[in-house]
């Protein structure tokens, strides 16, 4: 009986570190990095944008999504902010930015993306320097989103989700108040 008590504790603990979050986004009460990406759907489509400039302090979750990681529990997540985000800041904004090796490809997909998902308060963006996204935001490659928060300018928080799911919504937007 000891034994399946120690086998399932073990269990759990393993599943838990699958599961953890990992350091991904600019460190925490820093300056925003600026970020230059083409947006593809959303308030701007069909041009390259510094969304940084363009936010200047207003409320912004900046979500960096790697294109071969994008999943339904990834899509949930970005619906349930893109809806929440109003009741939390009336001039807050999303702005989901994909990161890919092909973004000539992502630039057609996301118009799918952004027909299916309905988003009324995210533009979805394609970050067209470099494959890993850009540098100075540091971006885990291991988290399949990393949502980064911002307000005033600078980084409120940080969070690499390796697997991402709607709830995390709530923890994420308490940032925000």
């Amino acid at each position: 009986m000891r034994n399946c008590y120690v086998l399932s504790s073990l269990m759990v603990l393993m599943s838990s570190v699958v599961m953890a979050d990992v350091e991904s986004g600019p460190t925490v009460d820093t300056a925003v990095p600026k970020l230059e990406v083409y947006a593809v759907a959303g308030d701007i489509n069909g041009e390259a944008v510094e969304f940084v400039e363009k936010r200047e302090s207003k409320p912004t979750l900046y979500c960096f999504i790697p294109a071969d990681k994008f999943s339904r529990p990834t899509a949930r997540l970005m619906r349930t902010l893109d809806d929440k985000l109003s009741g939390v800041a009336s001039d807050g904004h999303i702005v989901a930015v994909w990161v890919t090796g092909d973004p000539e490809m992502s630039k057609e997909y996301l118009g799918r993306v952004n027909m299916s998902l309905k988003l009324s308060s995210t533009t979805l963006c394609v970050y067209e320097k470099d494959a890993n996204g850009p540098g100075e935001w540091g971006i885990n490659s291991d988290a399949s989103i990393t949502v980064v928060v911002a307000k005033e300018g600078k980084v409120k928080g940080s969070f690499g989700f390796v697997s991402a799911n709607e709830t995390l919504a709530d923890d994420v937007l308490k940032l925000l108040q």
